[in-house]
């Protein structure tokens, strides 16, 4: 039974294309009708609303996929963001096209185009035609996303259960020919290891360039004051002694919370537990500075040949040690 023309807009939010207007048999001089009297609105060459004022986030995703025609479906983070992927959200809508198809570019709208089987690709969940989560994620990571980005992404999908580090190795291959695969793999392979942050990738990056010992993670301690804390990363040296990296990100830059953390360090410090610091930026870019550090506190690891001695690198011992 063919779905009625009021059923169609209801289900896409008060939104649709000029092409379904022409498949539902609507006048024309009904729908010129209808927008000259302000009930309905023109929202791109191909779409209109129902409705007017402005759009909600439900009909500006239906504007952008009924523009690019009927085998698009939202890709990247917007396809992410409706599978139930938190914190990667984005303003700009991410749709998915066939190469050959033309059209009009909209405001706040990336098109991707690719010529990717897109029948395997399409998620078979009711609502707004999106890609599945793996391959959405994926091309996303590997021709749009800043390299840590990219691999950040695929953590947070594993940690939030959308998806498995399994099934985005074998979206890799389907996606085959596809930019940072060998990377991807890697990085699949620590987050099956237990790895669940961009940070984590980054130490087991470090520890595996430098022939370093994998830490312990989130380890709970007594603070000086008996409160209950979590390091980032600990290492247990032979002579029985501790050392603990801990890793400043971007909420770290406020007053406030950096005094807070300097606190926090001092009262984790014991004559046989050395508490170091370095920003999340310094442990991405400059992986060898933060592993040479440790290293000279007695990490075993693996110092290159062409490494200077000394240099400008400072490891600070806090009181107590």
């Amino acid at each position: 039974m063919e779905e009625s023309f009021e059923d169609l807009v209801h289900e896409q939010s008060g939104m649709v294309a000029r092409r379904q207007l022409v498949s539902h048999k609507v006048p024309w001089n009904q729908v010129d009708h209808q927008v000259r009297a302000r009930r309905w609105a023109v929202r791109t060459p191909r779409v209109l609303s129902t409705t007017t004022g402005p759009l909600s986030r439900d009909q500006t995703l239906w504007m952008a996929v009924l523009h690019a025609g009927p085998r698009s479906m939202l890709g990247g983070l917007t396809a992410a963001e409706q599978h139930g992927l938190t914190g990667w959200e984005r303003e700009d809508v991410t749709v998915l096209v066939d190469d050959e198809l033309a059209f009009e570019d909209v405001p706040g709208v990336h098109f991707f185009r690719s010529r990717r089987p897109f029948d395997l690709m399409r998620s078979p969940k009711p609502g707004i035609p999106r890609s599945k989560v793996e391959p959405a994620l994926l091309l996303w990571a590997a021709y749009d996303a800043a390299p840590r980005a990219a691999h950040g992404v695929l953590a947070a999908s594993v940690q939030q259960r959308l998806t498995t580090p399994e099934r985005l190795v074998e979206w890799v291959d389907q996606l085959r020919p596809l930019r940072r695969a060998r990377p991807f793999k890697r990085t699949l392979s620590d987050i099956a290891a237990g790895a669940h942050s961009a940070f984590e990738l980054d130490v087991r990056r470090m520890c595996r360039q430098h022939g370093m010992p994998l830490p312990r993670r989130q380890v709970r301690r007594l603070d000086r004051t008996g409160r209950p804390r979590w390091t980032d990363c600990e290492w247990d040296l032979p002579d029985g002694a501790v050392v603990v990296l801990e890793i400043d990100g971007g909420l770290h830059l406020d007053a406030t919370q950096w005094q807070a953390d300097l606190r926090r360090a001092r009262r984790l410090t014991t004559p046989h537990r050395t508490v170091v610091r370095c920003a999340g930026a310094e442990l991405r870019l400059e992986p060898a500075e933060v592993a040479l550090d440790l290293i000279a506190l007695g990490v075993p690891g693996r110092v290159p040949e062409n490494t200077p001695g000394g240099g400008d690198r400072h490891t600070t011992r806090l009181p107590g040690t």
